[in-house]
């Protein structure tokens, strides 16, 4: 079983539920373990929420009206990248760098994202694409399936 799909959304609050839902939807429909659906959303959202506060290109004087989602459930795997317009993460080049996990206070509204990815993925890339600029954050889980999972890898 193999489903994918991609999203180009505003940079918008509501664009991230909207996000987090059709993943939900996917993953129920394919028969994702519900715990392994969740912390795969909150990833995203996560995610989502980093390109829609930061994915702007308003260092080069431009704005950036949208960023991009792509999710991919191929066999025992779901992969999801989530790829913005903005001025990428500051000393990273390419999209083989890593940005320094900086974790932050438990207290704090902000800077906890890229660090929660981190816990509820089993593999993360961050990084910068290569040549226009901006961020591309990707993570893969290997999935569990409900009992009965309709669309169940084989």
């Amino acid at each position: 079983m193999s489903i994918w799909w991609s999203l180009h959304l505003r940079r918008d609050a509501a664009s991230v539920p909207l996000a987090r839902r059709l993943l939900l939807g996917t993953m129920e429909t394919a028969g994702v373990d519900p715990d392994i659906s969740y912390d795969l959303s909150v990833a995203l959202s996560e995610a989502c929420a980093n390109a829609v506060e930061h994915g702007g290109d308003t260092a080069r004087g431009g704005t950036s009206e949208a960023f991009r989602v792509t999710a991919y459930l191929d066999g025992e795997k779901c992969r999801i990248e989530v790829a913005d317009a903005g001025p990428g993460f500051p000393g990273a080049t390419g999209n083989r760098s890593r940005p320094p996990a900086r974790p932050a206070p438990s207290d704090a509204e902000h800077g906890r994202g890229l660090c929660l990815i981190r816990e509820l993925a089993d593999h993360v890339h961050i990084g910068n694409k290569p040549g226009r600029g901006g961020a591309v954050v990707s993570f893969d889980k290997i999935l569990k399936w409900r009992e009965n999972a309709p669309l169940v890898a084989v």
